[in-house]
């Protein structure tokens, strides 16, 4: 009999212990999830895959870490959208170590039919609860003029 319970209470362990998700897998679905309905500009969508208030690090906002809202965060993107109606992320790579998504990916778009651009971006993201907290993009931004 105890020998019964014993294999019974291994199977349960190793049971549980399958079941439970790793946090890389689960992170990196938060990402597909913010860069999926980046794609689509769904900025409400992509907005709640961040915490209410997210630390972001963009040269768009200069050299320091800030905080925005998602209200602020689904602002920014609809004004990138009126200059950029093409918007689209191309990820290549994307990796995760504990709290950490790092993902690499090319940005691209067009202001004119004539004007298109690629940028090659580096993101690390991380993610607590399931919610992107902190931000940060790295990328040379286009020279003035250019």
């Amino acid at each position: 009999m105890e020998k019964k319970i014993a294999c019974i209470a291994f199977a349960l362990l190793v049971f549980a212990s399958c079941a439970k998700q790793d946090p890389g897998t689960a992170n990196i679905a938060v990402a597909n999830k913010m860069f999926h309905a980046f794609n689509k500009h769904d900025w409400e969508a992509m907005a709640n895959c961040y915490t209410e208030t997210a630390s972001f690090l963009d040269p768009a906002f200069g050299t320091e870490y800030v905080s925005k809202s998602r209200q602020e965060t689904v602002a920014k993107y609809n004004s990138m959208t009126k200059l950029f109606p093409d918007l689209h992320d191309e990820v290549t790579d994307m990796y995760a170590s504990g709290d950490k998504v790092i993902a690499e990916f090319i940005a691209s778009g067009s202001i004119s039919d004539s004007v298109k651009f690629k940028i090659p971006i580096a993101i690390v993201l991380t993610i607590k609860d399931g919610l992107i907290v902190k931000d940060a993009t790295y990328y040379d931004p286009p020279a003035e003029g250019n």
